[in-house]
């Protein structure tokens, strides 16, 4: 009789403590029901957890595209937001620091499962890898949409969300596809520069801006521009010798707080003498999508948009 009693009783335990386990896997509580994407990036190599709750962007480009797949994100760096981002700058979201310095002390107190970062945080990936799964989804300016496919590639793995990017990515394509027919069939020949203060640098093919040559088909004024993170620095009798029939401009100092205008360094006596400004072609782009947040579904989008517009 004790034989029976006693083989009651760990029988009883034994589904008791099976239970436990089974209502702990439920709740995603159990140490090994965590499914992991292992995400090859230009950095390395980082498996990460599928659809990680506690999730810090650096990169304001992929935030631009997690916001537009409604994915929740717990930590982004407040100071430099984008406007049409300005929402991530509440006290929802966590305040880790700025782009070039995060705070290491409120990444250790978050306690993330994955953290997303870009160039200007590269050099900090190791340090941030102890924190936390890290992965580099910085855009390859030298070729663009492959770069920028393979990135929202990996955010449909991880979030899976791969359905609605490629509803998303369809509608861009076609209008890239729109748009390079448009400057095919224009005589005219462009030059971009980056207005910072009192000063001008100027981008070509394969440059952080060379989208608008190497993928919307613009033809480019000078196809000899110093590839270059900042540009090439140039004059204004640089940009009268090239004489450009549209003139884009991205303005850095509406970005980062400068009081200076663009538009008053820009439209001076010698680019009044240039077909761009004599035929009201001096372009004026929004550095929020150029500048801060390139690589996003909307910004991308968004650029799309403006060159298509700009090609009377």
């Amino acid at each position: 009789m004790k034989k029976v009693l006693l083989f009651l009783v760990i029988s009883a335990l034994a589904i008791f403590a099976s239970a436990c386990g089974s209502s702990d896997a439920s709740d995603g509580k159990s140490s090994g029901d965590t499914e992991m994407v292992t995400v090859k990036h230009e950095l390395g190599e980082t498996k990460v957890p599928k659809n990680p709750e506690k999730v810090v962007v650096f990169d304001y480009g992929t935030l631009d595209t997690l916001d537009k797949l409604g994915i929740k994100v717990t930590g982004v760096p407040h100071g430099s937001m984008p406007d049409y981002l300005s929402k991530y700058e509440s006290d929802k979201y966590e305040n880790v620091g700025s782009l070039k310095e995060p705070d290491f002390d409120k990444l250790a107190e978050i306690d993330p499962d994955l953290i997303i970062i870009s160039g200007r945080q590269s050099s900090l990936y190791d340090q941030l890898q102890e924190l936390a799964p890290t992965i580099y989804l910085g855009v390859d300016t030298t070729k663009y949409m492959d770069s920028f496919k393979e990135n929202l590639g990996t955010i449909g793995k991880i979030f899976d969300k791969q359905e609605a990017i490629d509803k998303e990515l369809k509608h861009i394509e076609k209008s890239i596809a729109d748009l390079k027919e448009k400057a095919s069939n224009m005589d005219k020949k462009a030059l971009i520069i980056l207005a910072n203060d009192d000063k001008i640098s100027a981008y070509g093919p394969e440059s952080r801006f060379g989208l608008i040559h190497d993928v919307f088909g613009v033809p480019a004024v000078d196809k000899g521009i110093e590839v270059s993170t900042h540009g090439m620095n140039v004059s204004f009798e640089y940009v009268v010798e090239q004489n450009p029939d549209i003139l884009y401009v991205i303005d850095r100092g509406a970005v980062v707080g400068s009081d200076s205008s663009a538009k008053q360094l820009v439209e001076n006596e010698l680019t009044k003498k240039t077909n761009a400004y004599k035929n009201d072609n001096i372009v004026y782009l929004d550095p929020d999508y150029w500048y801060l947040s390139g690589g996003g579904l909307v910004s991308v989008q968004e650029m799309v948009d403006e060159i298509a517009a700009s090609l009377k």
